[in-house]
């Protein structure tokens, strides 16, 4: 599995899971219930998750639906 974003949004939570699941990509939520016990203060922010395999292909839907500014970046240090 591949980080694809890290964020509180849940609007961008559901917009994100709705144009990967149109194409067949299954998405994971992290961090839901830690998100959740903080109070909703945005303490702890949801990571939305990718099979490997899928990584390219949802970064480019992404990037078509004009999410891209939201993706983690490989080169910042984010990944491995």
């Amino acid at each position: 599995m591949q980080e694809l974003i890290r964020t509180n949004d849940l609007v961008l939570i559901s917009f994100v899971d709705s144009v990967l699941k149109a194409e067949g990509i299954g998405l994971l939520v992290l961090d839901s219930h830690s998100s959740v016990i903080d109070g909703s203060i945005g303490m702890v922010p949801r990571r939305l998750m990718v099979a490997d395999d899928d990584l390219p292909q949802a970064r480019r839907l992404l990037t078509e639906a004009g999410l891209g500014h939201e993706l983690r970046e490989k080169d910042a240090g984010l990944w491995p």
